[in-house]
């Protein structure tokens, strides 16, 4: 098995995490990676309500199913909530946020972990200095929001040099090549989406699961052209397929779906999961730079055993 800081640090079998992707990555995904080994991860919501957060947690949390994180974005944080999650999960995690002690306090105060991904070498240091337990470097190459414009490797060996905890490395990794890559490059562990989005357990709409298996090689690009979302409000760039680009670019009207009743605008930055109708091919379909290795929808448990087995194999050979 892969032994690194992060698997004992965290008591995983698995030094791989499963990136939270909101709707699309609903509890059934992130119990089906945690069962398998690595860190299965949902998202906590924006704003949410500490009680709220409580109920849902504690409907779907089963003891002894592995190691669980719950992920909070942008400022939008209660420490109260934190404190929930943190006394629920293994890892309470951070992302579109400077880091700051008092939320790294209310996790640790539940006994949870914290990671909290960065996209530059300043935003590692901060992130440590508030207390942070492990850091996830993103690299550009990544699917979805971009916090940085550095490539991962030039990253992950500046933050690897400046920071003492286990780093884990994301972007652009979906096959057991580029995992194998990152962990001999000195990562802790690789944190992965969207290799994920194409499983059984997965949220996403069939049609987004299609775009990504049709995906060639230099097939995604940044863009700032769904960013009507929370997150785009401070910085709006993203990686999607590029065909999304163009289908939203020809898109002649003030709606491309519907979420229920509730219409879903042009350039909306939600990645269209299986309670979405409409135009799927123009929405915002999220994914990193190895999309091309996603060929195949395969339970969750498959692509991590795959991605671990691969990557030890390739470390051994090398």
């Amino acid at each position: 098995m892969l032994s690194t800081r992060f698997t004992e640090l965290v008591g995983c079998d698995v030094p791989l995490q499963q990136a939270p992707m909101g709707l699309i990555s609903p509890p059934g995904l992130a119990l089906a990676v945690a069962r398998a080994g690595g860190v299965g991860s949902v998202s906590a919501g924006l704003g949410v309500e500490p009680q709220a957060l409580a109920a849902q947690l504690d409907s779907w949390m089963e003891p002894g199913a592995g190691a669980l994180a719950v992920n909070f974005i942008t400022e939008q944080v209660d420490p109260a909530a934190v404190a929930v999650a943190g006394a629920r999960a293994r890892i309470v995690e951070f992302f579109w946020i400077t880091p700051h002690a008092k939320l790294v306090d209310a996790a640790h105060e539940g006994g949870a972990l914290v990671n909290w991904q960065v996209g530059s070498l300043p935003e590692a240091v901060l992130a440590v200095e508030a207390g942070a337990d492990v850091v996830t470097v993103q690299g550009r190459e990544a699917g979805g929001h971009v916090r940085g414009d550095t490539p991962l490797l030039p990253l992950l060996a500046a933050v690897l040099r400046a920071v003492d905890v286990p780093v884990l490395a994301a972007g652009g990794i979906a096959e057991p090549r580029a995992m194998a890559a990152v962990l001999a490059a000195g990562a802790a562990g690789a944190r992965i989406g969207t290799r994920f989005i194409a499983t059984s357990e997965s949220g996403a709409h069939p049609e987004y699961e299609l775009a990504l298996l049709a995906a060639g090689p230099e097939s995604t690009e940044i863009t700032d052209g769904f960013a009507e979302c929370p997150m785009c409000a401070t910085l709006p760039r993203a990686r999607v397929l590029r065909s999304a680009i163009a289908a939203v670019d020809a898109v002649d009207g003030e709606t491309v779906g519907t979420v229920g009743d509730e219409p879903v605008p042009p350039r909306a930055g939600m990645s269209p999961h299986k309670d979405v109708q409409g135009q799927i091919h123009a929405m915002a379909l999220y994914a990193g730079s190895g999309v091309e290795h996603v060929t195949a929808v395969r339970p969750a448990a498959e692509v991590v055993r795959e991605l671990a087995e691969g990557a030890e194999a390739l470390l051994r050979a090398w």
